[in-house]
């Protein structure tokens, strides 16, 4: 796309428990820059940015010293902010996207509606994804837990429909993984620009 086309976002915030800042172009190549202070939420959004082709630059401090709560929720946040801005009106997208997507044992769903009305479900989880914590090397940890905070933040403040669904999985890493996948692989479709489409992708005329 031109310059004056660009489809990127770029979104600043700072509270008491963090300082964010988020920059994503819609259409890259995959390219990521991301520096958190939780190794694990970087290497997935490294895979979030790669399988979306998205260009990702993700600056994030926070008190992670305490836990890696408020950074990775605030980091999602801030993410979903951009999205909404680098989308714009929405003009000429596809809107609609869903990808299913294996991760060795694991098999994980997740279907979007960039539809302007943010929702989110998200299924089939083993129980064991509440307690299990994936460490760090000397760094704050990342408690899978956050999986559903981290997609839910993001549909709400991107204002779009996201349902995550786990078919089924044993390893916590895989699942997580998967998930954080095939989010990037439905929403890389559901924005990509629709040739027979040079409106809004809605008989209401916006989104």
């Amino acid at each position: 796309m031109s310059e004056q086309t660009a489809r990127r976002g770029r979104v600043e915030r700072s509270t008491r428990e963090s300082s964010i800042v988020v920059e994503i172009d819609l259409d890259g190549t995959g390219r990521s820059d991301i520096s958190t202070g939780v190794p694990f939420f970087d290497h997935m959004l490294t895979a979030f940015g790669q399988h979306g082709a998205f260009d990702l630059t993700v600056r994030a401090t926070g008190d992670s010293e305490i836990e890696a709560h408020h950074t990775v929720e605030d980091t999602a946040i801030v993410l979903g902010q951009a999205l909404a801005q680098a989308l714009g009106d929405k003009r000429g997208i596809r809107r609609f996207g869903q990808c299913s997507l294996p991760m060795d044992e694991t098999l994980a769903e997740a279907i979007v509606d960039v539809s302007g009305r943010p929702y989110f479900v998200h299924t089939g989880e083993p129980e064991m994804m509440v307690g299990y914590v994936v460490i760090g090397h000397d760094s704050a940890p990342y408690g899978t837990v956050l999986n559903r905070h981290v997609f839910e933040t993001l549909a709400y403040n991107a204002r779009i429909a996201l349902h995550v669904r786990v078919h089924y999985g044993r390893d916590p890493h895989h699942i997580t993984e998967a998930e954080y996948k095939a989010v990037a692989r439905a929403l890389r479709a559901a924005v990509e620009a629709d040739p027979r489409i040079t409106g809004i992708p809605s008989t209401k005329g916006a989104l």
